[in-house]
């Protein structure tokens, strides 16, 4: 798909206010497990959240379907607060990075990022780990997420 100067100036009109969250690559990325992470009853910045991603950013779930099949959700920053928002402040999440892999070009940035969730930060055993494949990019003052597709097991 090309841009034209018309949509890619409203792209960039669209693009959240830098915060502390975009200064770096790790910073964004420990905001990310920082902001969904929490007990339960506790209501998540949902705010700050928003402001990790830039303009027509998706989150997207590996999931099974009923028949046994891969198929990928693919989510908005406010389709994820819609779907998953509630059941992380009724439950309790924590997710914590165990692992990073990186690679960089320029002001692109994929990262593959093991975790592990829990619903108790003092539980002993995850009930979920798995991988988070983001990628980042730089617009010249911060860093974004455009992506999020993740797989756990």
């Amino acid at each position: 798909m090309m841009l034209t100067s018309f949509s890619f100036a409203l792209a960039i009109q669209s693009a959240p206010a830098p915060n502390s969250d975009g200064k770096s690559e790790d910073s964004i990325i420990k905001a990310l497990y920082q902001v969904i992470s929490g007990p339960a009853e506790e209501k998540r910045n949902w705010d700050r959240f928003r402001g990790l991603f830039g303009p027509k950013a998706t989150l997207s779930a590996l999931v099974k379907n009923k028949e046994g099949k891969t198929v990928c959700v693919i989510m908005t920053p406010e389709d994820y607060i819609t779907r998953s928002g509630p059941w992380l402040e009724k439950n309790g999440f924590f997710e914590k990075e165990t692992k990073r892999r990186f690679q960089k070009s320029g002001n692109l940035v994929n990262v593959m990022s093991d975790y592990e969730s829990r619903k108790l930060a003092e539980d002993k055993k995850p009930f979920e780990k798995g991988t988070n494949s983001l990628q980042l990019y730089f617009d010249g003052t911060r860093w974004f997420i455009h992506t999020v597709l993740w797989e756990g097991a």
